[in-house]
């Protein structure tokens, strides 16, 4: 028999990688000579880098880059595919955690390390980008990533615009002559699950800069700039990104990515499922264990990593269990799942159930695998 264990992160306990070798651990409790394939999953978010990085034996760079405030930083990034694809997660370098609340600002935080991490990458060599926007600090369009990649944002007396998406309100042209790489010869995938447009009340501002922030006041200066980098990329660039689907995500850096290096904004569960050749990883196997923190009926709805797993298991006609620290919406979720099990079986705090992850994983495995012996295949399990 052989089994792919392909789970997520379990937030704020175990990585995916930590997650597939406690499930490990525990199916080889019920079935020590079982053949097992681990393989860590994400979907776009935060744990994308590690988790991909794992799964395809890839390796981690460092790069001291230009923080969301201006400040340096370490950001880590991966490089997988014998180095011809780089992992990026811009919250590595602009992330809403690397700000004190108290010094939370979207006027003024930039993006400029994410374009430091996409040049780093050039350089070393990639010309495949996986990046992941979620968790941003910013609202600047991506302009100071692009600033980063050598485009040179100008106000009407030529002078470089400063930080923050407050200074694109004196957007006057974007100067292309020292952009240091070919980006028409890289294939940059943005993982971006959300469908919001660049302005208006759906946009990046008025959706997501209060929680980055913004007041009233500042959400309508802040939209204005979005307006304003809108219409000059129009121009200079000859690229319409105020209307696309998904171009406010991460404050308008999904916009940036698009305008700035070509890139294509995807769904990010199933481009990393893509990276990580799920397909191919499938042939041959008998079941297949996935899972993360929650599983409830958001995680179909919303595209998570394990709903991803289980729609490509089930088109492969592969059995697939669903192991989470917490279920709902069982209703839902055996539409997908062929069978569910829940780490905690008996009452317990949620500070009891992280402390315990690892080895509450460990003992739903072992249960998992020794209902799936004697039924001969998965069943419901919860």
């Amino acid at each position: 028999m052989r089994i792919v264990i392909a789970p997520n992160a379990f937030k704020g306990s175990l990585s995916a990688l930590e997650a597939a070798e406690a499930i490990a651990e525990g199916v080889q409790v019920a079935a020590p000579d079982i053949e097992l394939v681990l393989l860590p999953i994400a979907d776009g978010g935060d744990g994308t880098v590690e988790a991909l990085v794992a799964a395809t034996h890839g390796e981690h760079r460092s790069l001291r880059v230009r923080g969301p405030l201006g400040d340096p930083v370490d950001a880590a990034y991966g490089l997988i595919d014998q180095g011809s694809t780089a992992v990026i997660e811009m919250a590595k370098a602009a992330g809403l955690a690397l700000v004190p609340t108290e010094q939370r600002d979207p006027r003024i935080t930039t993006t400029y390390g994410v374009g430091e991490l996409l040049q780093h990458a050039y350089d070393a060599g990639a010309r495949h980008f996986i990046v992941g926007i979620g968790g941003s600090a910013t609202n600047d369009g991506g302009a100071g990533m692009a600033q980063a990649l050598g485009y040179h944002l100008l106000d009407e007396q030529g002078h470089e615009l400063p930080p923050g998406g407050l200074a694109l309100n004196k957007l006057a042209r974007i100067h292309v002559g020292g952009v240091h790489a070919d980006w028409k010869a890289a294939v940059v995938d943005v993982a971006c699950d959300v469908s919001n447009p660049l302005t208006g009340p759906s946009g990046a501002s008025a959706v997501y800069g209060p929680q980055k922030g913004a007041t009233p006041e500042m959400v309508a200066e802040l939209d204005a700039g979005l307006q304003r980098l809108a219409e000059v990329i129009q121009r200079d660039l000859g690229v319409d990104v105020d209307s696309l689907p998904g171009a406010g995500a991460a404050g308008g850096l999904g916009a940036g990515l698009v305008a700035f290096a070509g890139a294509r904004l995807r769904p990010g569960a199933e481009m990393v499922m893509e990276a990580l050749r799920l397909d191919e990883k499938l042939q041959g196997a008998d079941l297949v264990i996935t899972g993360e923190g929650r599983l409830d009926s958001q995680t179909a709805r919303f595209g998570k990593g394990p709903a991803a797993v289980a729609r490509h298991a089930r088109n492969a006609g592969i059995p697939v269990i669903g192991i989470a620290g917490s279920l709902a919406g069982e209703n839902e979720l055996q539409l997908l799942f062929d069978g569910l099990m829940a780490t905690n079986v008996e009452p317990c705090s949620l500070e009891q159930a992280i402390a315990q992850a690892r080895p509450l994983l460990v003992q739903a495995a072992t249960r998992t695998m020794s209902l799936v012996l004697i039924g001969g295949r998965p069943k419901p399990l919860a």
